[in-house]
């Protein structure tokens, strides 16, 4: 592969030694038509090292790391050494944020390693929407970190793109619906069951939701995320909202489209849940779904598709990215952890 790739010195990033900045325009966009803004950033190594090299090259250029982060919304570093899932819990914490437990969540996960998890975990078959991560809950990360253990036999990229530039193609589409949408928010509601079930993309059980098996505990911790909870025979219904669904970013000082609204109207579908019943807008009416379509639509168009080789690593700002994953053949194995 012909790589055209940018070195950069020292005196440039403050001191950076070991790392080269890589642009593949098959999957990379220009941001504002700016060439050194590339979403996302990647970068590699200009030497041979160790995993303790690499540890102590992010420790030491966390700085230059994050303003890469935080001018881009993403960064994937590829082609260091990172074999296997403790060494990427090593990689996840040399960055330093705290961890966020995975409370509200719907995907079903599996804890493989200190704060290692699985990615949802949802049938290959299974496209996997464009959202925020968390972003159904008050509480949701700021950072996140995937990491490819295993390629894909065929497929399962992961297609991301910036949340501001959905907000401003959708206000210029769409105004009375953006207007609606920032006054009035979002309601989720999901049904859940006392167990996970791994055949739907949603199908986190209310034990694992809440991370115990008391009912009472399971309010309490409900409550403090201010979703309401109604049990049943088999299950719990859980509604949460009205939460926005346009939030201000305000370390970039612009407008996002902060929500799984799209995710939720076309993917929270399994044998306890109607998608199109899943997300309402805060005041309980329906949202038109000509309107879903296109933003799904523009999300598409919007997006760059992320390829994984085995051993990458993938950080993104969660409030500046919307993520998704496509359908694949196995094996593919790729592992999460989330930051506060």
């Amino acid at each position: 592969m012909n790589l055209d790739t940018k070195t950069m010195s020292g005196e440039e990033t403050e001191g950076v030694s070991s790392f080269t900045v890589i642009k593949l325009p098959t999957y990379q966009k220009l941001i504002n038509g700016t060439t050194n803004n590339q979403f996302p950033s990647i970068i590699t190594s200009k030497k041979t090292l160790n995993l303790s090299d690499f540890i102590n090259t992010i420790q030491h250029q966390k700085p230059w790391l994050e303003s890469l982060v935080h001018m881009n919304g993403a960064l994937l570093l590829r082609g260091f050494p990172v074999y296997t899932a403790p060494e990427f819990n090593q990689v996840v914490e040399a960055f330093g944020y705290d961890e966020l437990h995975y409370v509200g969540g719907a995907a079903p996960r599996t804890n493989i390693v200190g704060r290692v998890f699985t990615a949802n975990e949802s049938p290959p078959d299974q496209k996997i929407p464009f959202h925020h991560e968390m972003a159904q809950v008050p509480e949701y990360p700021s950072k996140l970190f995937f990491y490819c253990e295993e390629e894909p036999g065929k497929g399962g990229e992961t297609p991301i793109v910036l949340s501001h530039v959905i907000y401003e193609k959708m206000k210029v589409r769409f105004p009375e619906f953006v207007e609606k949408l920032d006054k009035d928010g979002l309601i989720y509601t999901r049904i859940l069951g006392a167990e996970d079930d791994p055949s739907s993309p949603i199908g986190r059980g209310w034990q694992s939701t809440f991370l115990t098996k008391d009912k009472s505990i399971a309010e309490e911790r409900a409550a403090r995320l201010g979703m309401k909870l109604e049990w049943t025979e088999d299950g719990v219904k859980s509604v949460m909202g009205p939460i926005p669904a346009i939030k201000y970013d305000k370390t970039r000082g612009r407008k996002i489209w902060f929500n799984s609204m799209v995710a939720a109207y076309t993917g929270w579908k399994d044998g306890r849940n109607d998608p199109v019943k899943a997300v309402t807008f805060g005041d309980g009416t329906p949202l038109p779904s000509d309107v879903i379509h296109e933003c799904l639509k523009l999300l598409e168009e919007e997006s760059v598709a992320i390829p994984w080789q085995k051993g990458d690593v993938l950080l993104i700002d969660n409030l500046a990215v919307l993520h998704s994953r496509r359908p694949f053949n196995p094996p593919r194995r790729i592992l999460a952890s989330l930051c506060k």
